[in-house]
């Protein structure tokens, strides 16, 4: 069975860049996922836990909100 990895074997390449805009803009996982939630994102800080260490998976519509959220496009979160 084949499992889509990121070349460094995590399941995400928007993980790193995620937590380097998270600090920041100096919020606390928790604070972020707070804010996915009041767009209608349901996402817990575990999750955002999940995401920056790359063992977690993001969706195009999470992707879209972190983006807003930190007022960049999806593209500057996708970069190696």
């Amino acid at each position: 069975m084949f499992k889509t990895k990121a070349k460094d074997g995590k399941n995400n390449i928007s993980g790193k860049n995620i937590a380097k805009l998270r600090k920041k803009f100096r919020y606390s996982q928790r604070e972020l996922a707070d804010k996915l939630q009041l767009m209608g994102i349901d996402v817990g800080k575990n999750s955002i836990q999940k995401i920056e260490s790359g063992k977690g998976y993001v969706n195009d519509i999470e992707l879209k909100a972190l983006a807003e959220i930190f007022n960049v496009t999806a593209t500057d979160l996708l970069k190696e």
